[in-house]
């Protein structure tokens, strides 16, 4: 890997009443981000957007997970996905390469009483700056709602 290698991915999901419902997105070296919502939810469709964001768009999520101090973390001891759900995220910045995986966490509550408060937590607040940044730069770019309501 060279040191502008530089990729992101990010998965939540679980498959329940209304079949495989997830969120997923990725953003590319080239720049390319890539954006998925799966709900069958009230007979939902898929909404699945690609665009092209500049390379500001990239320093600055860069500068983001750098800010996180992510890539120091370990997910051994984060819980393990489970019927609730399932969150991936994979980053490549530089030679450092990151692949967690972890239940789906639905309140800090849940982050504090882990075994890993610390490395979840900071897990939790990238994973929320960085699905805000996704769903502003999908609404800006094709005008709609990144989530129905």
């Amino acid at each position: 890997m060279s040191n502008d290698d530089f990729y992101v991915r990010y998965y939540v999901g679980h498959k329940g009443k209304f079949g495989h419902e997830f969120l997923e997105f990725e953003f590319r070296p080239d720049g390319k981000m890539r954006y998925a919502n799966n709900s069958n939810y009230k007979n939902d469709t898929m909404i699945r957007k690609e665009a092209f964001v500049s390379a500001s768009v990239l320093l600055e999520l860069k500068r983001i997970i750098e800010d996180s101090e992510i890539m120091k973390e370990d997910d051994s001891n984060w819980p393990q996905p489970d019927r609730v759900g399932r969150q991936e995220l994979e980053i490549i910045l530089g030679d450092q390469h990151i692949s967690f995986t972890t239940t789906k966490l639905g309140s800090l509550m849940q982050v504090q009483q882990s075994k890993d408060p610390e490395g979840l937590r900071a897990f939790y607040y990238l994973v929320q700056d960085v699905k805000c940044l996704v769903f502003s730069l999908i609404s800006a770019h094709f005008k709609i709602q990144p989530i129905q309501r």
